[in-house]
């Protein structure tokens, strides 16, 4: 029988859950790591000790690189809960026949909800409130509001899609920068679409829901944060790779720009050692945006209708990251 690991913490063992029950019904065997923190990345050598004779991984944030993907002849499919997929070499996948997907609508609203908790995290100085009303002191910083500013969003995907009907809700001004924008939406919710300098320029609260490529890698960088607000906040949930955090730092420790509220950074886990960790101006996530019950168990069934599609011959429309490969592809290559 093929066989499928499933590798994100939330989802082990869980033989009675909807998405171990669809892969069983396709046909497959279940395995999980031995290590239930697997998922947050290993070196090469233990990734494929652990994902040998794998027909179907349903992947967290795992590291597949070329290496693992060469060592492992009979993967098949490599199906990401979330959107983000800069762990997987894709090419290396693609060269293989073997079929990369993600969950594109599983996880936006979860997304959502946590840039606007690390928001009002910062606006309100929700936790300089509580250190204070735990240490008897009745006083504190003066909060700021949402309403009546502007939402700079980078990225009007599902993601900022989701975010910017929240900041609507909030009566705040939306702009966004996205090249591939979907402008009835924008019509629609009275979001207006502009340049990136003028993102900068012009956003209170700018938030990161882009894609990490080569065309977004480091594109928060000083000379970025030199055209911002000095009362701005950045906001990032998406990936730490478009931020250059050492321009960051010096951007909050300068004054440069305010606040910034983080689920994500360049190296994770964080070193213990990073500036980042000691800056009060600051609220920080352990890339827990997608960690939410219901978000996690709508990714998880999302992925594994991915991989049963795919055994069973089918083609899950709008989840193959690498679509070029759907002319020749099969489940069981020549």
């Amino acid at each position: 029988m093929p066989l499928a690991t499933i590798t994100p913490t939330a989802c082990l063992h869980q033989p009675e859950a909807e998405y171990t029950r669809l892969l069983t019904d396709a046909g497959f065997d279940i395995r999980y790591p031995d290590d239930p923190t697997f998922t947050q990345g290993r070196d090469e050598a233990e990734t494929i000790r652990v994902l040998k004779g794998t027909t179907a991984i349903l992947a967290g944030g795992d590291f597949l690189t070329a290496r693992v993907i060469e060592a492992l002849p009979e993967l098949r499919v490599i199906a990401r809960m979330g959107v983000g997929y800069d762990r997987v070499d894709v090419a290396a996948a693609t060269s293989r026949g073997i079929a990369v997907t993600i969950t594109p609508t599983a996880n936006h609203e979860a997304v959502a909800e946590i840039a606007f908790a690390l928001m009002l995290a910062v606006s309100k100085n929700v936790l300089q409130h509580d250190r204070n009303t735990r240490a008897g002191i009745w006083d504190g910083p003066v909060n700021r509001p949402l309403r009546s500013t502007t939402l700079g969003l980078f990225g009007l995907g599902r993601i900022g899609q989701s975010t910017a009907i929240r900041g609507k809700a909030f009566r705040m001004k939306l702009l966004a920068t996205d090249p591939f924008a979907n402008t009835a939406f924008a019509a629609e919710h009275g979001i207006e679409l502009v340049d990136f300098d003028t993102l900068l320029a012009e956003s209170d609260f700018l938030s990161i829901h882009a894609p990490l490529c080569e065309q977004t890698k480091g594109v928060f960088d000083r000379a970025a944060f030199a055209k911002m607000k000095p009362d701005s906040v950045l906001i990032n949930t998406a990936r730490g790779g478009l931020v250059v955090e050492e321009d960051l730092i010096e951007a909050l420790q300068s004054g440069q720009i305010s606040a910034a509220g983080l689920d994500v950074f360049e190296t994770e886990p964080v070193d213990p050692a990073n500036p980042l960790l000691k800056l009060e101006n600051t609220v920080l996530a352990p890339h827990r945006a997608g960690a939410e019950t219901l978000a996690s168990f709508d990714m998880a069934v999302e992925a594994a209708k991915c991989i049963a599609t795919l055994a069973q011959g089918g083609w899950p429309q709008g989840c193959v990251v690498n679509q070029e490969i759907k002319d020749n592809w099969s489940w069981n290559p020549a």
